[in-house]
């Protein structure tokens, strides 16, 4: 008997041991995605370099994705890591493998990733466009213009999408679908419209956010027309029964914040309102490349020196002079930077004609003028206002300003002195103002172009950050064959 029982305990407390650890190994397990998330302190995110999702320039992370993910990160108390793909392919893959928690890139909730991926709530609706070059290319062989498409039935030479995209599942579902094909791997939005816009092909298709982030530098470029029903833009996650990380981005969403934030990032990232007529367009691409070179380490070093985004400072530059060191007005202000002989000599600057000379000078000059800016006055209505002064002058600003006060709207919002510094062409306003009259009008369009300038310099810049960005594979070099015991643990 008693050797029986000496035989029974090994066994008992093996099973005790057992059921001792069951507790932690339940507590480990029960886990969720999210409750990871939130011990890690990381967010991993895959998204896309473009200019309507993100890029990097000047060291500084950009785009729509990133900064509502960067909202959603916050909102989590964790830190953000974008993980950059230079693919769909890539995306769907890191999903896959649980090397990111979701995606962030733009891309469309159709039905059929669907069958594959869980999605959070729709934040855009997105409009898909047919995208062609306008120009000579479009001429008959009578010299008339051949008018675009209207429909896809209309179309002849093969429209190239971006492979594996909503774009071409969409093609690929029609009962009669256009002449089309996929473009090789790594082949994004960006490059297929500087293809169309180069003449290297006829047609693509673009998201509406994606051509309206990107179309001021390709200015010949036209939406012919709009496919139907527009498709649903949300973030993807890896199909999963725990649904924790999904049912935050949900609870996200539905804040009103956030909704504000969406509203905010739109207006900033995709619209563009008052853009530079065709010819302007081109003679500043043009200019970029054959002017703005021997001038830009100069601007760049006075911007540093007076805390000023170099690009303001160029397109203030380009604004003034077209970047022509020799330039000369009728009224006599010359250089780059247009200064009057007064200007200049409290600038320090002994020859206008001198690019470095001229391009300080007047870098230190908008710097003075924004320095008197209101500190009331706050974000791009700052720069607005100092360089409305800058063409016009602090006098006639405030003259402006007053106007505006006396209409019962805000002397500190540019959108509402701008409607108001016209007036000053016109006696019975500007004879009730201190500094009399002015050609108002003037500071309303210099500001609408260097903003314009502006934003294309910004483009360009992030444009070369997407095209000279090495991914990942890029970096690394290719993979090695991988077992299945080095593939990454479930997050």
């Amino acid at each position: 008997m008693k050797q029986a029982f000496f035989r029974k305990i090994p066994l008992l407390l093996g099973v005790g041991i057992v059921l001792s650890i069951v507790p932690l190994i339940t507590e480990f397990t029960a886990k969720s995605q999210l409750e990871k998330i939130l011990q890690r302190g990381e967010l991993r995110v895959a998204s896309r370099f473009s200019p309507s999702t993100y890029f990097i320039e000047e060291s500084r992370q950009g785009g729509f994705e990133f900064d509502l993910t960067t909202a959603y990160a916050n909102y989590l108390g964790v830190e953000l890591k974008i993980e950059a793909m230079s693919s769909i392919a890539e995306i769907t893959k890191a999903l896959r493998l649980n090397n990111v928690h979701l995606a962030a890139a733009g891309l469309a909730a159709t039905e059929q990733r669907r069958q594959t991926f869980d999605f959070g709530p729709s934040y855009l609706d997105s409009k898909i466009l047919l995208i062609y070059r306008s120009g000579s290319n479009n001429r008959n062989n009578d010299g008339t213009v051949e008018p675009p498409p209207k429909s896809l039935q209309q179309i002849n030479d093969p429209i190239t999408v971006v492979a594996n995209s909503n774009h071409a599942e969409y093609l690929r579902q029609l009962d009669n679908p256009p002449p089309w094909q996929e473009a090789e791997p790594g082949i994004e939005t960006l490059d297929l419209l500087t293809a169309v816009h180069d003449n290297q092909m006829r047609y693509t298709l673009a998201d509406a956010e994606a051509f309206e982030a990107s179309r001021t530098f390709f200015p010949r470029l036209r939406q012919a027309f709009e496919l139907p029903e527009p498709q649903p833009v949300a973030w993807m996650l890896k199909r999963s029964p725990d649904t924790s990380l999904q049912q935050s981005v949900s609870a996200f969403f539905q804040l009103d914040s956030t909704q504000d934030l969406i509203q905010d990032l739109k207006e900033h990232h995709f619209e563009h309102d008052a853009r530079l007529n065709l010819v302007d367009s081109l003679t500043f691409r043009q200019h970029l490349k054959s002017r703005l070179p021997p001038l830009r380490d100069w601007f760049q070093q006075a911007a540093k020196q007076y805390g000023i985004e170099w690009e303001l400072l160029a397109a203030i530059g380009y604004q003034e002079s077209h970047w022509n060191p020799r330039a000369i007005s009728p009224t006599g202000v010359r250089g780059v930077m247009m200064l009057t002989q007064t200007t200049a000599r409290s600038m320090g600057v002994k020859r206008r004609t001198d690019a470095k000379q001229s391009i300080f000078g007047g870098a230190k000059y908008f710097s003075k003028l924004l320095s008197r800016i209101p500190e009331r006055i706050t974000g791009e209505d700052r720069y607005w206002f100092a360089l409305a002064a800058y063409n016009v002058g602090r006098g006639h600003l405030e003259d402006g300003r007053i106007l505006s006060q006396r209409a019962g709207q805000s002397p500190d919002h540019w959108n509402d002195v701008a409607q108001h510094l016209p007036k000053l062409t016109q006696a019975r306003w500007y004879k009730t103002v201190k500094h009399g009259y002015a050609r108002g009008y003037e500071p309303v369009r210099y500001v609408t172009n260097i903003s314009n300038y502006w934003s294309i310099l910004k483009l360009e810049g992030r444009y070369q950050a997407i095209q000279d960005t090495p991914t990942e594979s890029e970096i690394m070099g290719p993979p090695a064959p991988k077992t299945p015991t080095e593939l990454p643990e479930t997050l």
